[in-house]
Parts: C-alpha cells; structure tokens; sequence
C-alpha cells in the first residue's frame, strides 16, 4: 500500500487534548469485520461482547517523564532533551533528541534544574538525536529519582497543543503500568478502569501483560510513499509464560484473544510458532505491519482513532481491513470522535 491512501483530513477541533473525565466513559465505536456494521457505544459497554475464557492481553509498560529542561553550559541557553532510551546503565549513556539541535554539539555540557544533574554530549546520531552521558555522583536509585522529578510527563506537544499539566503524570498512565521504559502511553489502555477490570473477571474473562516499551519512533513521520520502504525503530518487548497459557488455551477453545491496542497486537504478533501459537519470547522487534496482513494470534483488537498517515492507523487498518477502517474513520469524524492519546476507543471484532 501507499502513504496517500491514509492521507484525509481529521479537524483540529477532534485532537483531544484532555481525557476523559472517567476513564471508561469516553465513546467507543465498535466495528464488525464480517458484516461491516458500525456500532456506537460507551467504553464500559465493552464487556457486552466478551465472555468466559476470552482472553484480553495488555501491554504493562510504564510512561517515564521522558521530557528534561536543561541549560546549556556558558552561554545559558534553554535546551529541551527527551529521553529515548537508555544504552548503558553502568556508564549512564542514554539516547536522546535535543531541541534546538543547531546549538548542541559534541563535547558541550547540560546542566538540569538545580540539581547535580550534568550531561556530556558525546556523540550526534541523527539530525536531532545525540548520544550523551549523565555525571551524577550518586547511587542508581537516586539517579533515576533524578529523572522522575526533574522530567516532564512526554506527551507529544505536536498534537497536545498545550502546557503539560500535574494531572498528566497520572493520567498519561495506564492502570496495568508497572515496568518503566515507555516514552509513550499504550494508549488504548487508558480506558480500563479497576471496576471495568471486576466486571469482565465476573464474565470470565482473562486479563494478562507483555511488555512492549514504547518508542518516539511508533510516531515517527513516515516519508516513503511506498510503506515496504519504511523502517521501524526497534522496541524492546517481553511476552511472559501465562500470558502464553491463556492465549494458546484461549485459541484452541475458539475463544476470543483481544490486542488492547497496536503496541500489544505487534507483540504477539512478532511471537509466533509453526502451528500459529503464541511463544515465549523477548528482545527487541521492528515489525511493521500494513495491509494486507493475516493476522496469527489476536482476533480481536482494541485501538484509539489514530492520525492520518500514522503507522498506528495503518496496522488497524491491517487488522480491520482498509476499506472498512477508512469508512469507519470518516464515520468517526461525521460523529465528532475523539482523536488521538486522550481520545475515544474503537473495537474491531
């Protein structure tokens, strides 16, 4: 497929810029894949289409105030640094893009709050990326500390056209959230509440992790008209034994086996054995997935309205066929949906 067939308009007005009030309360559309039917519905309805031993796999990943504000050494100048990724522990060498990028070379040093945090850019990667090393004399739990109260929740500021907010930090998190390394929220996981959770248990359903850290890079611009041209970056992942259980349980009894969002759909997906069952696994994985693509694990897939020409918007279109997630799309703006991170939710079943 090309880039221009995920090329529309959505209206700025639809760009959520804060959630929900109540997490399970924003709207939910669901899309029938065989019939084409279009349903609309609020997120905590959700548990009428699911039952005793389907299976509901997200992703666990926590959200680190990846967004620092420093200072640059001398001249005093204002440099913002998001934190990618870390490449080093023990030496405290971490990936990072700096903004504005024309000021920071290598060998300059940054200076952040009034704390002893220091940087040393050692190396440029790309056009905005370097590669720095933090001097902190301190222990790893303080450093880290550090960074969680010097960081700025990271929503991306291209789209959330407004000022980060103390609510975010929270907010910008999803209630299954325990292993810190995401620079971005799974989004379509901020809709489950703990009640929510209670009442598909009571139904019988199971819910259960992976592990897939979110990069910048799910939200990297594509340039390439052709999509078999573009590249992911690499994202780190770990698909654990029960999750295992259930899901391959789950298949072989017909159940349904729910992707709460892209990030879990491209996990499970990149584990798969011989005979279409989900593996153990972890490492790192780049896949991309674009129509037309037959799907091995997930028969089901929860996912926020994403935005035109995203490589989001392109694997639910992936899994919900591309005719109908376009209509489905274009229906969402007729009926004024809620794009984006703090947007609304569509199923497709």
């Amino acid at each position: 497929m090309k880039l221009s067939d995920f090329k529309f308009e959505v209206p700025k007005k639809l760009i959520s810029l804060y959630p929900a009030e109540n997490r399970d309360e924003s709207r939910l559309m669901v899309v029938h894949k065989k019939t084409g039917e279009i349903e609309h519905r609020m997120f905590k309805e959700i548990t009428d289409y699911f039952g005793d031993g389907d299976v509901f796999v997200m992703n666990n990943t926590k959200v680190f105030p990846a967004r620092l504000y420093g200072n640059k050494e001398k001249t005093g100048a204002k440099i913002e640094v998001f934190l990618l990724r870390e490449l080093n522990q023990e030496l405290r060498l971490w990936d990072v893009l700096v903004d504005p990028a024309r000021k920071i070379r290598v060998g300059n040093k940054l200076y952040f709050g009034d704390s002893d945090l220091v940087a040393e850019v050692i190396d440029n990667t790309t056009s905005r990326g370097r590669t720095i090393r933090f001097l902190f004399d301190g222990t790893d739990e303080e450093f880290y500390k550090t960074i969680d109260t010097l960081g700025e929740t990271p929503l991306l500021k291209e789209y959330i056209d407004r000022k980060i907010e103390p609510e975010d930090r929270e907010r910008y998190q999803t209630i299954f959230a325990e292993h810190v390394g995401a620079v971005a929220a799974p989004t379509a996981g901020l809709h489950f509440t703990p009640h929510l959770l209670k009442r598909l248990e009571l139904k019988g359903v199971e819910v259960s992790p992976i592990t897939l850290h979110v990069g910048l890079g799910t939200f990297r611009q594509v340039d390439v008209e052709d999509l078999t041209k573009h590249k992911m970056d690499s994202e780190n992942y770990d698909i654990p034994q029960r999750t295992v259980d259930l899901v391959n349980e789950a298949l072989d009894n017909k159940k349904r086996v729910v992707a709460v969002g892209t990030t879990t759909l491209k996990t499970i997906e990149s584990s798969v054995t011989a005979n279409n069952r989900l593996k153990v696994s972890n490492g790192w994985t780049d896949k991309f997935i674009i129509p037309p693509y037959d799907f091995k694990i997930a028969n089901a897939l929860i996912t926020n309205f994403h935005l035109p020409e995203s490589t989001l918007l392109m694997t639910a279109s992936a899994f919900g066929g591309y005719d109908l997630v376009m209509k489905a799309y274009q229906e969402a703006i007729k009926e004024k949906y809620r794009f984006f991170s703090y947007g609304d939710a569509m199923l497709i079943i």
